[in-house]
């Protein structure tokens, strides 16, 4: 699999301002790598609001979704995740995070080893706890942490003596994770996953920058923070990870 090492303080830094240039009618469209894995060549990546709904797509080269980790049966420390992301300059207020936490993304993951949507069923076999390896949605605030490599990015810790402000979805972990509910769906090179929020929030969507991301995290060893790092970078929709998509 071809990896792509990228720099977290420049994600950060063009997140953090409006970009001049970034305007895209239909999305970002990024050209067929043939040396990457085709499920997460990035083809194409999209954010549009309809009404109550913000519908997040991406489209691969292969088949979205198609290839998954193999589970170890060690459970969640040093587990490996993989995942479709839309980093974006939302704040992480809009969905119920404490205000300028750090960069807003949605993502679709995929985990075999644990699972972190105690609320949903995403198997339908009666049991909340066993469906990691299912592909699910998860908000992810993300901050750059030394501690994960040069640059690296990292889900956000929450501090030894903190009382986060999460949302009602969290899933109670010592990270800034939020646990929606809301189902990707896959047909063939595309993943869509559609997002229902209040009124204000869609509003606040407008005029929004965002990218497309495929990438690889890991749990920490000794489940200790930081607790996910991200740790490769499989394909990024513009290249250089300057969110140059806007929401209209």
């Amino acid at each position: 699999m071809k990896l792509l090492k990228l720099s977290a303080a420049a994600l950060v830094l063009t997140a953090g301002a409006a970009i001049a240039d970034g305007d895209h009618d239909h999305g970002i469209t990024s050209p067929v790598d043939s040396a990457r894995v085709a499920d997460f060549d990035i083809v194409a990546a999209e954010v549009e609001i309809s009404g109550r709904f913000a519908t997040f797509r991406m489209s691969s080269a292969g088949t979205a979704g198609g290839t998954t980790l193999e589970a170890t049966g060690n459970g969640a420390p040093g587990a490996g995740i993989w995942a479709y992301v839309w980093p974006t300059t939302l704040d992480p207020s809009a969905v119920g995070f404490g205000e300028e936490t750090g960069l807003l993304a949605l993502a679709a993951t995929n985990h075999p080893d644990f699972d972190d949507t105690p609320l949903f069923d995403e198997n339908i076999d009666g049991d909340t706890g066993n469906d990691g390896g299912h592909w699910h949605s998860h908000w992810v605030v993300l901050t750059p942490n030394e501690e994960c490599g040069p640059g690296a990015l990292a889900v956000k810790d929450v501090a030894e003596g903190e009382t986060p402000v999460m949302p009602a979805t969290w899933p109670g972990v010592p990270f800034y994770l939020d646990s929606p509910g809301f189902t990707p769906v896959f047909d063939g090179a595309e993943i869509t996953i559609n997002v229902v929020l209040a009124n204000s929030d869609i509003s606040a969507l407008e005029g929004i920058n965002y990218d497309g991301v495929t990438t690889a995290l890991r749990v920490d060893t000794d489940f200790h923070a930081p607790y996910v790092c991200v740790t490769d970078v499989f394909d990024v929709a513009s290249g250089d990870l300057s969110l140059p998509g806007k929401i209209d």
